[in-house]
């Protein structure tokens, strides 16, 4: 149990947006424009996928597309696909999987034994992404870090805007063609593939950011698809992360807060609490400097998940009690994880071309006076939105009416794709909708691990008979008890530090001290 606890304690510092599985390969198939290649052309070999139970025969390779389908001349891009095979003889319609994100790969799913023995499964490399093309931006990486200490603070958004231009200039210069990334460039992808593989219709998994390409394919191609289930659903409009469904999100936590004996024995008012750190945090722990913005940013990624949202509440009431500890851990903690969690170009170019309206002041609307957190994600990245890709068409910018037989799956207490943003908007339009909302249970990681078997389950009986069977999910009350928090690990990280400085300042003098009593003994032995 111990060792457990400390391999979480651990774990945590790297928890971010979507929730992460295990990567299907340690090396995804390298895709290339092979010479003499044609749109559409495709290139399988054979391999094998590792399951938990056994090996599974599969196909990987890369299809050929062209980066802009609107221009006879555009060049071509080559994106990586992994085709596992089901375990049945005569299985039924294929699975294609659409990971989150925008800016992180499709081809890192490891789909269950229990899906595998009925469907092929597909993982088609996201454009941008996966494959000979990437939005990659190292002047980003370099500029999220921020200047001045303040991440959030107009220098640093000025600085960044300038580097997400820079970015898009140089792509240019390099001949990418940016009006060619976006969602309905993916969904075209996505049928190519299809047609491609020789399948006639598909069933969709997709989650987070995944959910709006599948409504975008369902909406364009919808006698391609038998069934969809969408986890974490994100309707039109909802890249941007608004400051009071936030507010509100906190306050649902405060009053699971007040309900729970131990943890309203350590703070009175969790929203309170959290105003109070806000409004007077310290600017450095020790030597190590605190920026308030990455602060926010780094609470609001891990409010997604419930494990971790309890590792940012024990964070803010250790604060509130005078250890600021944890909140420098987890200012350094932004350094070390955001600049690289995202592919930053492909992020900008897909949100941006769904979701930016340029009529609205989303430095003032995403920080607004009296939010508890406000919406730091949002401030950062719609602030900046400085992208040359074209708007999607306007259809697409909208949810759309679909006869798909669809499942939506979404947690009470969801930070990144609140589920009362598919019940108001999405499900009235899906003439064979349905919808499962998990008490308690927050973005796509908490459906995969809090119960794994219910979820399962869920998936399967949907897929294989259209019933969305949710009995086997129980009851799970919010735990806000953290065996390892932010706090202690950054006091244990300050120990282990100074004993690793201790040991390189002491080894010269142990080195020397052990050489001159050697030869005290030489000497010694000699003069007798």
């Amino acid at each position: 149990m111990r060792r457990k606890r400390r391999f979480w304690g651990i774990l945590i510092l790297a928890v971010i947006l979507d929730g992460a599985f295990s990567a299907c390969r340690k090396n995804p198939p390298e895709a290339v424009v092979f010479p003499g290649a044609k749109a559409c052309d495709l290139r399988l070999e054979t391999s094998v996928f590792k399951t938990k139970t056994g090996r599974n025969r599969a196909d990987q390779g890369a299809l050929i597309v062209p980066e802009n389908r609107e221009k006879p001349d555009s060049r071509l891009i080559a994106l990586p696909i992994v085709r596992i095979r089901a375990e049945a003889a005569k299985p039924d319609e294929p699975i294609f999987y659409l990971a989150g994100g925008p800016g992180q790969s499709n081809l890192k799913f490891r789909p269950p034994d229990e899906l595998l023995a009925r469907h092929d499964f597909v993982l088609v490399g996201y454009r941008g992404v996966d494959g000979s093309s990437r939005l990659d931006c190292p002047e980003v990486r370099r500029a999220i870090k921020g200047v001045g200490g303040d991440i959030l603070g107009a220098s640093s958004l000025a600085a960044l805007k300038g580097a997400f231009e820079g970015c898009a200039a140089r792509l240019q210069g390099e001949g990418a063609d940016l009006d060619a990334y976006t969602m309905l460039d993916v969904v075209r992808d996505l049928e190519m593939a299809r047609t491609a593989l020789g399948y006639e219709r598909i069933d969709l998994l997709s989650q987070s950011y995944g959910t709006r390409v599948a409504q975008i394919y369902a909406h364009h191609f919808p006698e391609t698809i038998r069934r969809s289930v969408m986890i974490g659903v994100n309707p039109p409009g909802h890249f941007v992360w608004e400051a009071g469904t936030i507010d509100r999100q906190l306050e649902y936590y405060a009053r699971l807060w007040e309900r729970d004996e131990k943890a309203r024995a350590r703070s009175s008012g969790l929203v309170q609490t959290m105003r109070n750190v806000i409004r007077d945090m310290p600017r450095r722990w020790l030597f190590i400097p605190i920026d308030r913005g990455k602060v926010k940013l780094i609470s609001f990624a891990l409010l997604y998940h419930r494990k971790t949202a309890a590792q940012v509440f024990d964070a803010y009431v250790a604060a509130e009690g005078g250890d600021a500890s944890g909140l420098a851990l987890m200012s350094l903690a932004y350094d070390l994880m955001f600049p690289k969690m995202i592919i930053w170009g492909d992020l900008i170019a897909k949100a941006a071309s769904a979701d930016f309206d340029p009529k609205r002041d989303y430095a003032l609307e995403m920080d607004p006076p009296g939010s508890i957190l406000g919406s730091p994600f949002s401030k950062l990245l719609w602030s900046v939105a400085a992208w040359p890709t074209a708007p999607l068409p306007e259809d697409d910018r909208r949810p759309q009416p679909s006869s798909v037989e669809t499942l939506l799956v979404g947690g009470s207490i969801d930070f990144s794709t609140p589920a009362e943003n598919a019940t108001r908007e999405l499900l009235p339009l899906l003439s064979r909708g349905k919808q499962v909302i998990l008490a308690e249970m927050g973005h796509t990681g908490d459906f995969w691990n809090v119960d794994r078997p219910a979820a399962i389950r869920l998936l399967s009986t949907f897929f294989d008979t259209g019933v969305a069977d949710d009995s086997a999910f129980a009851y799970v009350p919010m735990d806000f008890h953290v065996a390892w928090g932010f706090p202690l690990l950054a006091k244990a990280g300050l120990g282990l530090g100074a004993l690793i400085i201790l040991a390189l300042v002491g080894s010269p003098w142990l080195i020397r001290r052990r050489i001159r009593r050697r030869k005290a003994r030489r000497a010694s032995v000699r003069s007798s």
